[in-house]
């Protein structure tokens, strides 16, 4: 057990390094990431659904979205089925950002992908979701549906 945890905290560091220098770039840090992944995954992805999947408080949330909005790598507009909810939806700006860093994030999980071999990333597919609580698992394989 203990060497899996290591694994995990070892494997995660490893990844997120991989694109610290890209967004030290463009003066982004990886909550700045994990928003723009996110949105780019759903645009129109709603405040609160974010705060949901991102499991932090609204303030830092907000911090983050203000920040992305004052540079113009994304916009809110009121929601289409409830006008006091806020829609999310990345620039043209925002979206490259956003995909330069997932290039990067992409080769390095296919390198690791191609080395460990099909029957280890289904295995590793099936250990992470264990790992997420059930009440999550529906949001989550939600992402990158039409919200509508």
């Amino acid at each position: 057990m203990r060497r899996g945890i290591e694994f995990l905290f070892f494997a995660h560091g490893a990844l997120w390094r991989a694109i610290d220098a890209r967004l030290a770039e463009h003066d982004l840090g990886r909550a700045h990431y994990r928003a723009l992944y996110f949105i780019a995954r759903q645009p129109g992805l709603a405040i609160s659904d974010l705060l949901a999947l991102l499991g932090i408080t609204k303030q830092s949330l907000g911090r983050v979205i203000k920040e992305l909005e004052a540079r113009d790598l994304l916009t809110t507009r009121p929601g289409n089925r409830d006008r006091r909810q806020k829609e999310l939806r990345l620039t043209d700006a925002g979206r490259g950002i956003e995909a330069a860093v997932f290039g990067i994030l992409r080769d390095t999980m296919s390198r690791a992908y191609t080395n460990a071999g099909q029957q280890a990333v289904t295995g590793f597919w099936h250990v992470n979701e264990a790992l997420i609580p059930a009440r999550d698992r529906a949001r989550i394989a939600a992402l990158g549906r039409d919200p509508t």
